[in-house]
C-alpha cells in the first residue's frame, strides 16, 4: 500500500489486477484500486476535485481530471475517514498513477493541495 501524508491529509491506495474484466489480447487491462483518505489535520474540509496522472509501460500518459471522486465530494472531519473504489484500464500489463485532490478548509475557504501517492499498476502474471 503506498502512503503519503500532505496538510494534515493522510492517502493511501491499494490497487490489484482485474483479470475477470481484462482482455489481453485487445489488449486491454484492468486495474482496481481502494483509496483511503484521512484527515489528520485539525481542520475540517472538503474534496473539491481530482487529478490523476496514469501511465503504462509503452510510455502512454493520459490525465484525468474531475470534480470530486466516484460522484462525491465528501467532507471530513478531524479524524474522519473516506474510502472509495475505482478502477483504470491500461493497454500494457503494467503501469503506475499518481496524482493530486484540491481541497478546501471549510472554516476559512483556503483551496491546497493534497498529494495521491505513486502507485504501481501490477498484473499479477508480471510479478515474481
Amino acid at each position: 500500500m503506498a502512503t503519503t501524508i500532505t496538510n494534515g491529509i493522510q492517502v493511501s491506495v491499494k490497487a490489484s489486477y482485474t483479470p475477470e474484466h481484462s482482455v489481453p489480447s485487445e489488449p486491454k487491462f484492468i486495474f482496481s484500486y481502494r483509496v483511503r483518505i484521512q484527515n489528520k489535520s485539525r481542520r475540517r474540509v472538503q474534496l473539491l476535485r481530482r487529478h490523476w496522472y496514469i501511465f503504462d509501460s509503452y510510455g502512454l500518459r493520459r490525465e484525468v481530471e474531475g470534480d470530486g471522486v466516484v460522484g462525491e465530494q465528501p467532507i471530513l472531519n478531524t479524524g474522519e475517514v473516506h474510502e472509495y473504489d475505482s478502477w483504470c484500464n491500461l493497454a500494457s500489463d503494467m503501469g503506475k498513477m499518481y496524482g493530486k485532490y484540491l481541497m478546501v478548509d471549510m472554516a476559512t475557504q483556503e483551496r491546497f493541495e493534497v498529494a495521491i501517492p505513486d502507485f504501481n499498476l501490477i498484473a499479477d502474471f508480471r510479478k515474481n
